[in-house]
């Protein structure tokens, strides 16, 4: 009898499970398209997850992880008492600030401005054009941006008309011209490419709200305050959530290739201290170790506070 009344109870509640052979035979080709990337995430994140002792040690490569004199935080003490770490910790706050403000905000607007174009060939044409720069190697971009920002480049001519002075922008020390040039590289390459999900997110608006609200005298403005903004508000949470939690680990290939030694202390960041702390002139993988370590932490947290805090505060929450 009790076989008879938890069976129903255990197939309610829950569907049962496969046996493992049976669940492999059925979803086989599925295992396999998975089995790649499962390999690239236990090679490359995984496995190197053992070099994060050497943040504790004053690693010798001959001696290697297991062989290196254990010197518990003092790395850590190096790195916080440094003279540059606090310039790096303001340089690392401030771009950060800029790409969750100027750098979050462009998808979004872009994307509003997307959904209420009319002519379906000129949206899809601009669609094409503001997606392009996304494909562009990071290489190529600060390439682009050496060029036009130099002391004859064109964006330089443009801003001497302006009645700015006429240099050489990308050489400049003082703040924050750097940070303003790694925003707006940021913006004209990611912009088009970030707004997709937000199209797809303004397309399953229901239309029925937009015709009722233009049936009580709405225009396009009020619309979208009213209905677009509030409908992709979950999407925006979400977006904004990943964006908090990867904010200390970007932006690190485009800063290391279009900074110089004269702006170092206007531009270096956690991530491009980290590398030459490893690769530079004075070599402290130790120290290098403990940087990264840091910046994770940093990263996590962040991550975790963002989503708590939509959860108390806005009821979405990414987990």
């Amino acid at each position: 009898m009790y076989a008879q009344r938890a069976e129903p109870m255990r197939s309610a509640r829950s569907p049962a499970r496969l046996p493992w052979k049976k669940d492999i035979k059925r979803n086989g080709f599925l295992y396999l398209l998975y089995a790649p990337t499962l390999c690239y995430l236990v090679i490359f994140h995984y496995i190197p997850m053992f070099g994060v002792a050497i943040a504790f040690e004053d690693f010798n490569i001959r001696r290697g992880v297991f062989g290196s004199r254990w010197i518990g935080f003092d790395n850590f003490i190096d790195l916080f008492t440094g003279e540059t770490f606090g310039l790096v910790m303001r340089n690392t706050v401030g771009m950060a600030l800029l790409n969750l403000t100027i750098g979050f905000i462009a998808p979004i607007l872009l994307a509003l401005v997307l959904c209420e174009v009319r002519n379906k060939r000129f949206k899809r044409i601009t669609q094409t054009i503001t997606y392009m720069p996304f494909f562009v190697s990071t290489m190529v971009v600060c390439q682009l941006a050496r060029f036009f920002l130099a002391r004859e480049g064109g964006v330089t001519l443009l801003l001497s008309a302006l009645g700015l002075p006429k240099q050489n922008w990308l050489a400049n020390p003082n703040l924050p011209v750097f940070w303003l040039i790694n925003c707006f590289t940021d913006i004209w390459q990611g912009t088009g490419y970030g707004s997709i999900v937000y199209v797809a997110a303004i397309s399953a608006v229901n239309g029925d709200l937009h015709e009722a609200a233009a049936i009580d005298g709405a225009g396009r403005f009020r619309r979208i305050v009213s209905i677009t903004i509030p409908s992709i508000k979950p999407m925006i949470i979400m977006m904004l959530t990943l964006r908090v939690g990867t904010v200390f680990m970007s932006g690190f290939d485009k800063i290391l290739l279009l900074y110089m030694p004269r702006t170092y202390d206007v531009a270096d960041v956690i991530s491009t201290y980290t590398y030459r702390m490893a690769f530079g002139s004075s070599i402290n993988y130790g120290l290098s170790a403990a940087s990264g370590l840091f910046q994770s932490l940093v990263a996590t947290a962040l991550l975790l506070l963002s989503n708590a805090m939509n959860r108390r505060l806005t009821a979405y929450s990414l987990f």
